[in-house]
This record gives C-alpha cells, sequence and structure tokens, in this order.
C-alpha cells in the first residue's frame, strides 16, 4: 500500500525550507538546479511572450521564481500544492512579480480549464500519479489548459523499463545519496519513495504527451533516475 494524500501532505507541510533555496534546488534530486535552469530556459524560447503560467506541485516557488526570471512578460501565475505551507512560502516569494492564484489541492482534483495558460510546468510531483488512466488524465488536462502553441515541461523521477538497467541506475542513484550525505539519509530517502512514489519510464511518459496531443515532444536532459523533458501544443 502506497501513501495516502494526507500522509503525503503532512510530510511535505514539514519540509518548507528543502524546497526553497534556488541555488541548489531539491538536492534529493540529482540536477536539480541544472534541470531548473533548462526548463526555464526551453520556456522563455518556446513561449517569449508568456503572460500566464501554471506550476503544478509548485512547492516553494522556485519554477514560478526561475520563470518570472526567464519570462518578464509573465502577469499571471496559477500554483498547485497539496501543501499550504508550501503555498505561503510561494506566495510570499512570488506575488510582489505578478498575479499569483494558490490552490491548495491534488492535481487530479482541479480543473485547470482550457487555453488558459501560455506554460505549464510541474517538478518532482508527477511521480505520485498511480495508475495509467491518472497519468492520461492529468497529462491531458494540462495539455487542454494551454494556449495554442503553449508548453508542458516536467522535471521528475523516472524509472527504467529494462529491471537491470533499472536497478543499475537505482544503485547510482543510492550512491549519490550517501554521498550528499551519508548511507542513513539514503535509507530514509529510499523509505519515503517506496511509500510515496509511482514513477513511470521516460519513453512511457513521452508517449503519454504525444497520445493527449502534444505535437512535439523532447528531452533537455537525462541522468540516471532524474529527467527533464516536455511537449508543444
Amino acid at each position: 500500500m502506497k501513501s495516502t494524500v494526507e500522509q503525503i501532505r503532512e510530510r511535505f507541510d514539514k519540509d518548507v525550507e528543502r524546497f526553497s533555496n534556488l541555488e541548489t534546488g531539491q538536492t534529493a534530486a540529482m540536477d536539480s538546479p541544472l534541470m531548473l535552469d533548462l526548463i526555464s530556459r526551453a520556456a522563455a524560447a518556446l513561449n517569449p511572450g508568456a503572460t500566464s503560467i501554471l506550476d503544478i506541485g509548485c512547492g516553494a516557488g522556485n519554477y514560478t521564481l526561475k520563470l518570472l526570471d526567464a519570462l518578464p512578460s509573465i502577469r499571471e501565475a496559477a500554483l498547485i500544492d497539496l501543501s499550504l505551507p508550501m503555498l505561503e512560502r510561494a506566495r510570499a516569494r512570488t506575488a510582489e512579480r505578478a498575479l499569483v492564484e494558490t490552490i491548495q489541492a491534488d492535481v487530479r482534483d482541479v480543473s485547470l480549464g482550457v487555453a488558459r495558460f501560455d506554460v505549464a510546468v510541474a517538478a518532482a510531483v508527477m511521480h505520485h500519479l498511480r495508475t495509467d488512466d491518472e497519468w492520461r488524465a492529468v497529462f491531458g488536462a494540462v495539455y487542454a489548459s494551454l494556449k495554442p502553441g503553449g508548453s508542458f515541461w516536467i522535471a521528475d523521477m523516472v524509472e527504467h523499463s529494462i529491471p537491470r538497467v533499472h536497478e543499475l541506475m537505482w544503485d547510482r542513484y543510492g550512491t549519490y545519496l550517501a554521498g550528499l550525505r551519508n548511507e542513513a539519509y539514503r535509507q530514509t530517502v529510499f523509505a519515503y519513495i517506496d511509500a510515496e512514489d509511482t514513477p513511470k519510464p521516460l519513453v512511457f511518459q513521452l508517449d503519454m504527451l504525444r497520445e493527449v496531443g502534444f505535437r512535439q515532444v523532447d528531452v533537455l536532459h537525462k541522468n540516471g533516475c532524474f529527467a527533464a523533458f516536455g511537449g508543444l501544443k
């Protein structure tokens, strides 16, 4: 049995500081600052006049802040997160730079609207989806919420379809975590991943982006169990 939405929310309520550093990003994710930078640059390159953005699983607002830096034309930002403390921190960091709407909810339960946003981002959140139908529904809802020509960018943990490759990449990630702190930290991170997360392979997600309608998809970066990628409507 995986953690419930409420259990996941409770853990993130207590973890705001770890998600509030633009320089390091979320350190438990490999190459977090690089993925943050690449996604903000890609969004600026594809949607240089963007005025509205959607940040799914916004955490403390790092991706919104980077997009505001990369796209000074942004006027509105919709931020979704399970955690109220995360949303409060994100609002405090961004509200002076755009009209910010914060939504405390599970993205599976939110109506994202139609043709509202120029750019959507989702960092370290989609791996909480469970069934293929949930992935399809959320990707489809994001697609519908984008204006024509809008882009959707994801930075997340990915698994691998070939078991031996997955084992290799997982061992490599464990080495990274132990080096970041110690063996106890590796065990802690692996424990909450096992309890909470159900990541999908990168290829699955690229195929799903195409299936829901994105006309072009691309990969910005991949390192072991983590990838940054997206699609253009």
